[in-house]
């Protein structure tokens, strides 16, 4: 790209009211760039289109142009087909009744021959900045809306991507004589289009549709239109909050529950009894202005009367009174507040303007605030749990940020409940100043995160998030679950380009690019969570399926085929050894279905049978899992209905069944530790006493047993996906 002609290029070119550079002058920009484009001539409105018809030779396209017209199709100012003067001079006196003062000029143009139409283009997220888009083109690309999207910079890998998530990318290959779209050609139009939005930030659309491909299956464009914003400011980002910070509030050696009450239903009596109830080996200070004695602790009737440092207030006062507490907190040099406090932003405006206000005092003062309107944080690392939820799961390797307090309620209890271990947690609340880019950062080199778990709503600044998640997925990986994924872009695009951007699309690319397994629904946050922090990574997508029963196993293959996982097939030497071990009608092929044999041996050495198969990356297992519990209530039946049964029997057996499947458990382990490969089970039933991780503490890697098979078909497409992630991510 000549940067210079470029730039002289867009600075010349005026604009509309809407800031639309019209076509004409928007392809010498597109040429300048290195874009081939279509020969023309433009004809001022008063002058003879006819005659400059001659001059390109039949037959011609005519189109009517004008800074104010957007979709010439539409408003009918193109003529294809036109054989001689009268019809372009014909075709033209109808544009200018059409259009009348709209119309600025006229664009003659030699019909070419192409078999396919594309479309290129960029659109300026407000988040994201500059995005590339293509895909399909022509008058129907917004109906198809077969188009794949990218945040730019672009590079060569993610422009390969782009080709292949095309839904029509069998359209790029031979079509019907034609050669095949010269890839390579295409991938210098779009790297093209990412240079110029990058470059120059006041261009705001750029839409090249359509790109006609020719039948040696080159493109050139015929069509286009760029938009720009030279007024548009630069967004303001916040800077980045210091570690220690995040230090004082996670590890604080001193706390302060500013509003802490006797109260049952206050946030102060509830948040300071979960503090207290634990094992936290901090100092913790009570602070209410009537003073008194409050859980057997003297209460101190402000902050400035405990004669020793405080790292963290925890506040759960009126939201009117927060900001009188800021000068105290400044003389009492505490680095950290959790705002517990709501009434803020998200009750509207006066609510916005006072957290406006609070976070100027705050960051004069030298105080962070973690919320306000947040559940809280817990460090199960430390027994610190400084929340109103009482729930209290192991500590582990997954960090959680969650932007709604409902759902990290659910998911907290969710990990205790099955015993997934938990780094940190934090309720984000309205992210007055620690947004959730700045969790992710501070997890980035945290030795104990091993995953990154977040449930957003919104995200603050666009480009800090993907350069952190981008970053911290090359260490770790993080998933996210986003709320609001309907939320539609501006309905009033201008370009094609800008119609079928939504929000919901851009974020999904931000997230593919940086390497985020985005998911769809709450408990696949932790089920992933519990996988990656549990398991190997897969090698590849070939799955191996051993089942107790043909049901599970054909919903199995196809949860697998439609998650972009493979179930090859077994190789005779695998099925002759699997059919020296199961009776005569066992399936021969994968799935392998053990077909309800009791015999304890067999689905442990099935198991390790595929786990040593060379064309298998992971294993499901169906069904072994979880069937004790139907064995004791079959028992319980038994000694029910016949009073002569020993009781002592009865326990005896449930004992050696329990401890059998407690046995398998471990031999599962132990083969996902020799042989390097994700193994998942799918429970037969499940109680109260049944989790989805199984530890050993002397071991590298942990038991998974989910209770459908969705869920383990899906924690495995996950693991892939970022494996595949990594892999491209190094070769880039």
């Amino acid at each position: 790209m000549n940067t210079s002609t470029v730039g002289e290029l867009i600075e010349s070119c005026p604009s509309s009211g809407n800031g639309v550079i019209p076509e004409d002058r928007a392809k010498r920009i597109f040429s300048a760039c290195g874009i081939p484009v279509v020969a023309e001539k433009a004809v001022a409105p008063d002058g003879d289109p006819g005659a400059a018809a001659v001059e390109i030779g039949f037959p011609v396209v005519l189109k009517g142009c004008g800074s104010r017209i957007l979709h010439k199709t539409d408003a009918g100012l193109v003529r294809v087909g036109l054989a001689n003067p009268g019809e372009v001079r014909q075709a033209a006196g109808e544009m200018i009744a059409r259009a009348g003062a709209d119309l600025t000029s006229f664009l003659l143009q030699p019909q070419l021959q192409g078999t396919r139409e594309l479309v290129a283009g960029v659109f300026r997220d407000p988040l994201f900045g500059p995005v590339v888009l293509f895909g399909l083109g022509g008058i129907h690309t917004e109906v198809l809306n077969d188009t794949v999207i990218r945040i730019a910079p672009l590079s060569e890998r993610l422009i390969e991507e782009m080709f292949a998530e095309l839904r029509a990318k069998a359209l790029l290959g031979a079509y019907r004589g034609a050669r095949p779209v010269n890839l390579e050609a295409m991938k210098r139009i779009l790297m093209a289009l990412s240079d110029l939005a990058v470059a120059y930030p006041a261009i705001k659309e750029i839409d090249v549709n359509p790109i006609l491909i020719d039948r040696e299956g080159e493109p050139v464009a015929v069509d286009g239109l760029i938009i720009v914003d030279r007024d548009r400011g630069e967004v303001r980002t916040r800077t980045p909050i210091d570690t220690r910070a995040f230090m004082a509030c996670y590890y604080p050696k001193a706390v302060a529950v500013i509003g802490a009450s006797g109260t049952l239903t206050k946030w102060g009596n509830s948040v300071t009894a979960n503090i207290l109830s634990r094992n936290f080996q901090g100092q913790v200070y009570l602070v209410n202005p009537r003073g008194g004695e409050l859980m057997g602790r003297p209460v101190y009737r402000s902050i400035a009367a405990i004669d020793q440092p405080v790292d963290l207030a925890v506040v759960t006062i009126p939201a009117a009174k927060v900001l009188d507490l800021i000068p105290e907190l400044r003389q009492k040099g505490v680095k950290a507040m959790l705002l517990i406090t709501s009434g803020f932003r998200e009750t509207g405006g006066e609510g916005a303007a006072l957290e406006a206000r609070l976070v100027e005092a705050a960051e004069e003062a030298g105080v962070v605030i973690f919320g306000p309107n947040t559940m809280g944080i817990c460090n199960p690392w430390i027994d610190f749990f400084c929340s109103g939820v009482h729930v209290y799961p192991n500590p582990g390797g997954t960090a959680l940020v969650c932007q709604s307090g409902n759902m990290g309620t659910q998911l907290l209890a969710f990990a205790e409940q099955q015993d997934i271990g938990i780094r940190a947690f934090s309720g984000s609340g309205n992210e007055a100043m620690v947004t959730i880019e700045d969790y992710i950062q501070v997890f980035e080199d945290d030795d104990k995160t091993s995953t990154v778990v977040l449930y957003v709503e919104s995200i603050k600044d666009g480009k800090r998030f993907f350069e952190c998640t981008r970053r911290v997925s090359r260490k770790k990986p993080v998933i996210i679950l986003k709320g609001g994924r309907t939320g539609k872009g501006s309905a009033a695009a201008a370009s094609h380009t800008g119609a079928i951007a939504s929000d919901h699309r851009v974020f999904a690319a931000a997230c593919r690019q940086a390497g985020i397994i985005q998911v769809q629904q709450p408990m696949e946050l932790l089920d992933l969570s519990a996988a990656f922090s549990s398991l190997p990574l897969p090698k590849g997508n070939r799955v191996a399926i051993m089942t107790l029963g043909g049901g599970w196993g054909v919903i199995a293959t196809d949860l697998c085929l439609e998650n972009d996982l493979s179930v090859p097939d077994l190789p005779p030497a695998i099925i002759d050894r699997l059919s020296a071990l199961l009776p005569a009608y066992w399936s021969h092929g994968n799935p392998v279905d053990i077909v309800g044999e009791n015999d304890p041996n067999i689905p442990r050495t099935a198991l390790e049978e595929l786990l040593r198969w060379d064309g298998c990356d992971a294993v499901i297992h169906l069904g072994i899992h979880g069937r004790s519990i139907l064995a004791g209530r079959m028992l319980d039946s038994v000694g029910k209905s016949d009073p002569a049964y020993p009781p002592a029997r009865i326990e005896a057996i449930k004992k050696m069944v329990a401890a059998m499947e407690a046995d398998y458990i471990r031999h599962v382990v132990t083969l996902t530790e020799r042989y390097g490969k994700p193994v998942l089970g799918v429970s037969l039933h499940t109680n109260e006493d049944m989790r989805t991780v199984y530890r050993f503490d002397d071991c590298r890697y942990q038991g998974v047993f989910f209770s459908s098979p969705e869920r383990a078909v899906k924690a495995v497409a996950g693991m892939f996906r970022y494996r595949q992630w990594l892999t491209g991510s190094s070769e880039a």
